[in-house]
């Protein structure tokens, strides 16, 4: 089958996220509304980058760059590549610190190359796009809600990446807790063993499940819902602030987990009046994302290239 490419740019808004919410690992996930906006069109040749707010100055500007890999991939998947290639990212969710930024940058481009192929959708469609965009972070829990939004549910069978958008409760209150530190999502891997003890094991599936029900009907089971004993106590040591800001929350009866690898922490239930996680974190409320990653024609708009207004959706 030929393909043939869109003539004009098209653009896409994608939300931070959360995974793991302690209990839920690999599994569980939740849309943040923290939002990367990108912008593409098809060129007559070469690849150009630009990228504004988080990653400015780091991040390569070329072929390497994430979006532009999963362009790449999801090109290969519809059957060509295009002559060439001009992205636009302004970048809202910060990089490598527990909130999803690689899963966006994927799912941003994934969709975007679909969006520059006629009939894109016709053959690619979104069950599909959730496993390409899987197979390329290696896993589906950060882009299960970054696709999706809400509350997701994710797993992996032979043909590939599942997932269910779930409604949350009400009293379901996110505040991440954000580090000037960097992490990296190997490295937090790295720390988990090969296996763990049956009871731990047991105890965490117990504590997903009643998670589940926390987040979609009773908010007021947050604390003992978010326990968990299979990731996060193997990879305190490598990150002793995060680990005692999670104590410090908890110990204050708030629903604090690590966000995804860390180092970024993620409260699920209202901050004491007053906490002071001090100097070294940055403190944000957000909303849950509902609709997910949202797609439109043109290029960015004014709000868009703000590199820290969350701005309207497309």
């Amino acid at each position: 089958m030929s393909t043939t490419f869109a003539a004009g740019p098209v653009r896409v808004r994608v939300p931070a996220t959360s995974a793991n919410l302690g209990p839920g690992f690999d599994a569980l996930g939740l849309a943040l509304a923290l939002y990367d906006d990108v912008a593409a069109e098809v060129t007559a040749d070469g690849v150009t980058v630009t990228v504004t707010g988080e990653g400015a100055g780091d991040l390569p500007v070329d072929d390497n760059h994430l979006v532009v890999r999963a362009m790449r991939a999801t090109f290969d998947e519809l059957g060509g590549q295009p002559p060439g290639l001009a992205v636009e990212c302004v970048n809202r969710i910060p990089q490598a610190r527990g909130l999803g930024s690689s899963s966006a940058a994927i799912v941003a481009g994934v969709l975007l190359a679909r969006a520059l192929v006629t009939g894109g959708a016709d053959r690619l469609d979104d069950a599909a796009v959730l496993r390409l965009a899987a197979r390329i972070e290696g896993h589906p829990d950060n882009v299960a809600p970054c696709l999706l939004g809400g509350f997701t549910v994710a797993w992996t069978e032979p043909a590939g990446a599942q997932a269910v958008s779930l409604p949350v409760a009400d009293g379901v209150h996110p505040t991440v807790l954000i580090p000037a530190e960097r992490g990296l999502t190997a490295v937090a891997r790295a720390a988990l063993p090969a296996s763990v003890p049956h009871g731990d094991a047991a105890f965490t599936a117990g504590r997903a499940a009643l998670l589940v029900h926390a987040l979609t009907t009773q908010p007021a089971l947050l604390l003992p819902a978010t326990l968990d004993r299979l990731h996060q106590h193997y990879r305190a040591p490598g990150m002793p602030e995060t680990a005692a800001l999670v104590e410090r929350l908890r110990g204050a009866a708030v629903a604090a987990v690590v966000s995804g690898a860390g180092p970024t922490v993620l409260a699920l239930s209202e901050l004491p009046e007053g906490f002071d996680p001090g100097t070294n974190w940055q403190v944000l409320r957000l909303a849950i994302d509902v609709p997910g990653a949202q797609v439109g024609q043109g290029r960015l708009g004014h709000a868009e290239r703000d590199p820290v207004a969350a701005g309207r959706k497309s």
